[in-house]
């Protein structure tokens, strides 16, 4: 299958990145990003691209792929309220239309986080679950709600989560509460060979789906 990348600098992204380019059954990844990742790999295509609201100089990135795996994203913390609702709504909902446009048959997938929802009073949980619901609708999407994903953190994360890490590493035991970063990019291959659609997957399921990958 052909993979359409978005966030691969990042922590989830990276670890996404890396399952993706494992994976026999993955012929190509392409991975669009504001700067170049400085890494090779036969199976690579970089496409560096600063408009993540339009993408009509990139559309070929989208033609002829079989998944987009929507995985950037930003602590509330970091930045101002219309600047998360600009990366965490208005970003994924414009490449879901690129995507529909360009490979109408194609899965979209959305890394949420656990605790999102749209009724909630919580800011963050709100914006996610609304984006959640509208890319649903719009494409069928498969919205991913994980809990601690264990990867290499990524430069632009907050300091706190790098600490905590060996710490919320003791999670593993827990279905529910963690799940290693490359298996959240093997669950969501599996979910594309298996054509699953407008769906919410939360963290337990998200690690039965990365066991099944491969078998």
């Amino acid at each position: 299958m052909n993979i359409l990348l978005f966030g691969a600098s990042g922590t989830a992204g990276g670890a996404v990145l890396q399952a993706c380019l494992d994976a026999p059954v993955v012929y190509e990844v392409r991975t669009i990003v504001r700067r170049p990742l400085g890494r090779t790999n036969a199976k690579l295509w970089e496409i560096v691209h600063s408009d993540f609201l339009h993408y009509a100089q990139v559309a070929e990135a989208f033609r002829g792929v079989d998944a987009c795996l929507f995985c950037l994203g930003i602590s509330v913390t970091q930045v101002s309220k219309e600047e998360f609702v600009k990366i965490s709504h208005d970003y994924p909902v414009a490449a879901a239309k690129m995507l529909q446009a360009e490979s109408p048959g194609a899965a979209f997938h959305y890394i949420s986080g656990a605790g999102t929802r749209a009724e909630s009073t919580t800011f963050w949980a709100k914006v996610k679950g609304e984006t959640e619901n509208e890319l649903m609708k719009l494409t069928g999407a498969v919205c991913w709600r994980p809990a601690f994903i264990d990867a290499e953190p990524s430069a632009t994360i907050p300091k706190i989560y790098a600490a905590l890490r060996p710490v919320l590493r003791l999670l593993k035991p827990f279905r529910s509460l963690y799940v290693a970063g490359e298996d959240l990019g093997r669950a969501m291959l599996q979910a594309t060979k298996e054509n699953l659609r407008r769906r919410v997957i939360e963290n337990a399921e998200i690690r039965e789906l990365a066991g099944r990958f491969g078998k």
